[in-house]
């Protein structure tokens, strides 16, 4: 499975006409398109950072969608207020505990290292970071998506709620020190965003 993720630095005033297009507008435009299985979509209300990613059975797929795709993409990016920022990704993981609800929040870490141990990376996440991760407070699911090119990477793990992945912050980041140490990775980011929109029919990836 592989993904698109389109980053757009949104105006705050329009993030929720953003919100509505891409609900009402973009989803049925990308469901027309081959090897599409969804989208899902992260907002930051304060800094104005969005983050909208599509799924794809296949590399080739995602490919394939390119021109099809750039105006609805710049159509988003339009309605957001803000320029847009693709990449491309290989979805290496994706395990849900439970489907997310209504009021879900996402916490994002990117991270980059040696692109020669991917892999090492990828089986660190999945022994040593999944186990942990579903003992967080309002744990729902979580996913890892890299390329492995550049070593660079990025997990998002949702919660239930605002306040819960607000009381496990730091629980959080003491068990992200020690598994990105041993996975010989680095952490150049994280943000935490509302789930705005999650229609993602990516199956289990564990």
């Amino acid at each position: 499975m592989f993904a698109r993720s389109t980053t757009i630095h949104a105006r705050p005033s329009s993030i929720d006409a953003g919100i509505a297009h891409v609900r009402d507008e973009t989803m049925p435009a990308l469901e027309g398109i081959p090897g599409c299985i969804g989208l899902s979509l992260l907002v930051d209300r304060k800094s104005g950072k969005c983050i909208a990613t599509t799924a794809w059975e296949t590399e080739q797929a995602m490919r394939d969608s390119a021109v099809r795709v750039r105006p609805i993409r710049e159509r988003v990016a339009e309605t957001f207020g803000g320029n847009a920022e693709v990449e491309e990704w290989e979805i290496a993981v994706l395990h849900r505990d439970h489907r997310s609800r209504e009021g879900a929040c996402v916490r994002t870490i990117w991270v980059e290292g040696d692109p020669n141990r991917a892999d090492l990376a990828i089986d660190t996440y999945k022994s040593r970071a999944l186990p942990g991760m579903e003992t967080l407070e309002g744990f729902c699911s979580a996913s890892l998506m890299v390329d492995r090119a550049s070593g660079r990477g990025v997990s998002s793990v949702t919660f239930d709620s605002a306040d819960a992945m607000d009381r496990n912050r730091e629980q959080a980041a003491a068990m992200r020190e020690t598994n990105t140490r041993h996975a010989g990775i680095r952490v150049t980011e994280v943000r935490e965003f509302e789930l705005a929109l999650a229609h993602l029919r990516v199956p289990e990836l564990v």
